[in-house]
C-alpha cells in the first residue's frame, strides 16, 4: 500500500484564528487520517493556541521533513521560530504577524517545488499585514503566482458540487472587463478542466458565464460574448473539451450546484465569489490553479473577532485538506491548447 500524501498546512496570520482552525481540524482522528499532514509555522504560537481550543495534542518540532513523525495525537510542526512570545496581540493587524505568514508560505512552496510534499494547504492571512511586512500582493493566489514563476494563476473557490473558476479575481471591474479575451478564458478553461480530472473527473462538463446580463441577450446587452467568449469556447471544443455557453451569470452557477454541469467559469471576481459563498464561507474551498503545485485554502479571512475566544470554525480547513488529499492522489498530465 502507497504511503498517504504528505501535506503541509501553514499556519496563517498568528494573530488571527489559523493556530486554532488547525488544532481543532486535526484533533479529529478523521481529518488526521486524511494524509501525513505537518503544519509550517511557528510550533509555540501553536501550542498557546491550544488554550483557547482546550485540545491537548503533543506538538513535535521540526527541522527539517525528515524529522517528522506522524502518530495519533500529535501535531508534527515544522517550526520556523519566528514568533517571539508575547510579541503579538490577538485580532490585530501586525506587520510581524504578516511576515510570519510570509514565511510560512514561502517554506510550504519550496517544500513543495522540491517534491518533499505532495501538496500544500494554506490557513487564513491577513493582506493588510502582508504589505506591513513589505510583502505587496493581493493575497495568496498572487503570491504564491510568483513564487511557482506562474503569472497565469487564478482561483477556484469549491463548496459542494459547484466549483467556480475566475477570468479574474483582484483588480477593479473596468480592468477585468478589459481581461475578458479569448487566450485568457481559454487559459481558465484548460486549467479548470486540469482541475476536474484531478477530482476524479476524467470527462468534466465546463459552463461559461457571459459577461453581461442575459449573456449579451444576442447583442442588446454587449457584444463581448460574441466578440471574445464564444470564440474561446470554440477552441477549447476544437481542442477536446467538453464546454458549453455563454450562459447567463444569474442561472448558470445554480445549474452547476445542481449538477448539470462539474464546474463554471466566472468572467470576473464577485461574479463567481458570491455564488460560492452563499453556500456559507465555512464550507467553501480556496484551489490555485496554474501553478506546478497542488494549493488548496481557506475560503475565508483571519477572523480576528473570534481570536483567542475558542469559538473558531475549523470546517474550510476540513474541507481544504480533504480536497488537497483527493488531488494529490489523482496526478494528470497537462492538456496543452492553443488560442
Amino acid at each position: 500500500m502507497s504511503a498517504k500524501p504528505l501535506i503541509a498546512i501553514t499556519l496563517g496570520d498568528p494573530a488571527g484564528t489559523g493556530p486554532e482552525i488547525i488544532l481543532k481540524a486535526l484533533v479529529q482522528p478523521d481529518v488526521a487520517a486524511l494524509g501525513r499532514l505537518l503544519v509550517v509555522g511557528d510550533a509555540a504560537t501553536l501550542d498557546r493556541a491550544q488554550a483557547y481550543t482546550g485540545t491537548k495534542l503533543a506538538i513535535q518540532a521540526v527541522d527539517t521533513v525528515g524529522d517528522a513523525e506522524f502518530s495519533p495525537g500529535q501535531i508534527a510542526v515544522l517550526d520556523l521560530r519566528n514568533v517571539p512570545a508575547g510579541r503579538l496581540k490577538l485580532g490585530q493587524i501586525d506587520p510581524l504577524a504578516g511576515q510570519a505568514a510570509y514565511e510560512a508560505i514561502r517554506r510550504a512552496t519550496e517544500l513543495a517545488l522540491s517534491g518533499e510534499v505532495a501538496a500544500i494547504v494554506t490557513s487564513a492571512i491577513n493582506k493588510a499585514a502582508l504589505n506591513a511586512a513589505g510583502h505587496h500582493f493581493d493575497g495568496h493566489t498572487g503570491l504564491l503566482a510568483h513564487l511557482c514563476g506562474a503569472p497565469g494563476a487564478t482561483m477556484m473557490l469549491a463548496a459542494d458540487k459547484l466549483r467556480v473558476s475566475h477570468v479574474s479575481t483582484h483588480v477593479p471591474l473596468r480592468v477585468a472587463i478589459d481581461r475578458v479575451r479569448p487566450e485568457r478564458i481559454l487559459k481558465v478553461l484548460q486549467l479548470t478542466h486540469e482541475a476536474m480530472r484531478r477530482l476524479g473527473i476524467e470527462r468534466p462538463k465546463l459552463a461559461v458565464a457571459g459577461l453581461n446580463p442575459h449573456a449579451g441577450e444576442g447583442g442588446l446587452f454587449g457584444d463581448e460574448e460574441a466578440q471574445y467568449i464564444t470564440p474561446a469556447i470554440e477552441q477549447a471544443r476544437a481542442a477536446g473539451l467538453i464546454v458549453s455557453g455563454p450562459w447567463p451569470g444569474d442561472t448558470v452557477f445554480f445549474r452547476t450546484l445542481q449538477g448539470e454541469f462539474d464546474a463554471a467559469v466566472a468572467m470576473y471576481h464577485d461574479q463567481g465569489h458570491v455564488a460560492a459563498k452563499m453556500l456559507g464561507i465555512w464550507r467553501g474551498v480556496n484551489v490555485t490553479l496554474g501553478l506546478p503545485i497542488i494549493r488548496t485554502s481557506v475560503e475565508h479571512g483571519t477572523d480576528f473577532t473570534n481570536a483567542g475566544t475558542g469559538r473558531s470554525d475549523p470546517r474550510s480547513l476540513i474541507e481544504a485538506i480533504k480536497l488537497a488529499a483527493t488531488m494529490a492522489a489523482n496526478a494528470v498530465p497537462t492538456l496543452p491548447l492553443k488560442a
